[in-house]
């Protein structure tokens, strides 16, 4: 019994320091800026995509670096929050995608990844969404109805809350998760994730108080998040939406599903974009 008793202990304390683990390093398992290099190594003249380098202030003074891509006969502006992992530079064949679309990009790398000052923290993220629309509403004096909020992966959650806050033309979200916890109880049913969790980016939530069209894209072969996620997200939301499904990895289902991923994107647009505008 004595040896049983001590074994167990063994055993509790072993998964009390996973537990602990687990809890401190939240920050590391979320935020990745350094995985394929910190500093951009590639700009959107490398496609042959004109840009201008743009620099926003956050409401809490942090500089935040980013791209204005502008496209020809411009029918709207994208504002782009691309995911947790990588900087700007690992974005260009979305940056193309959007170009040809005939949309002007504006993306930026949130606080602590690329070329942007600071540490990245969900407050933190969400700052950045509403320097991105402040730059696009304000200073580029772009109307709401021609503004596209787009997220992928993580940056759908931070796209889903800036368009549940303001009224954008659309509102697209790639790959999303419902929130990080129910995401993370799923990876590690082991842990008790829910109570540790110091994250929210409750997608689902901000995308049902979204009071503006909603294209949900996601793979069925997503490794990462799985597409069930994207269909919660999807089930949540009110008013006009539209699910888009593709194949291949999280990181390569829009490449390895370009036809219909970019059908999904002409169909949406010419719908909720392109009507909004006419007479």
């Amino acid at each position: 019994m004595a040896n049983a008793a001590y074994l167990a202990a063994l055993l509790l304390l072993g998964y009390l320091v996973i537990v602990a683990v687990a809890y401190i390093n939240q920050h590391r398992m979320l935020y990745l800026p350094d995985q394929f290099g910190r500093e951009p190594t590639a700009t959107p003249a490398d496609i042959g995509l004109s840009y201008t380098e743009v620099t926003l202030t956050a409401a809490d003074g942090v500089e935040l670096h980013g791209w204005h891509v502008p496209a020809a006969a411009e029918r709207g502006a994208v504002a782009l929050f691309h995911g947790n992992a990588g900087n700007i530079g690992h974005r260009l064949e979305t940056l193309r995608l959007l170009n040809d679309l005939g949309l002007a990009t504006l993306i930026i790398d949130y606080r602590g990844y690329g070329r942007s000052e600071g540490q990245p923290s969900e407050a933190g993220t969400y700052r950045d969404a509403e320097a991105v629309w402040h730059h696009l509403s304000e200073e580029r004096d772009i109307d709401p109805d021609r503004i596209v909020v787009f997220g992928r992966s993580l940056g759908a959650a931070i796209a889903a809350r800036l368009a549940a806050r303001h009224t954008p033309a659309a509102l697209i979200l790639e790959s999303p998760f419902t929130s990080v916890p129910e995401l993370a109880a799923e990876i590690y049913p082991y842990l008790p994730v829910r109570w540790l969790s110091r994250y929210r980016y409750a997608t689902a939530d901000y995308a049902a108080q979204a009071a503006c069209p909603l294209l949900v894209i996601h793979s069925s072969d997503d490794d990462i998040v799985p597409i069930a996620h994207g269909r919660a997200v999807y089930q949540r939301a009110s008013g006009p939406k539209r699910f888009l499904e593709l194949t291949g990895g999280h990181n390569a289902g829009f490449v390895e599903s370009h036809r219909i991923y970019r059908e999904g994107w002409a169909a949406f647009l010419a719908e909720h974009l392109d009507q909004a505008k006419a007479p």
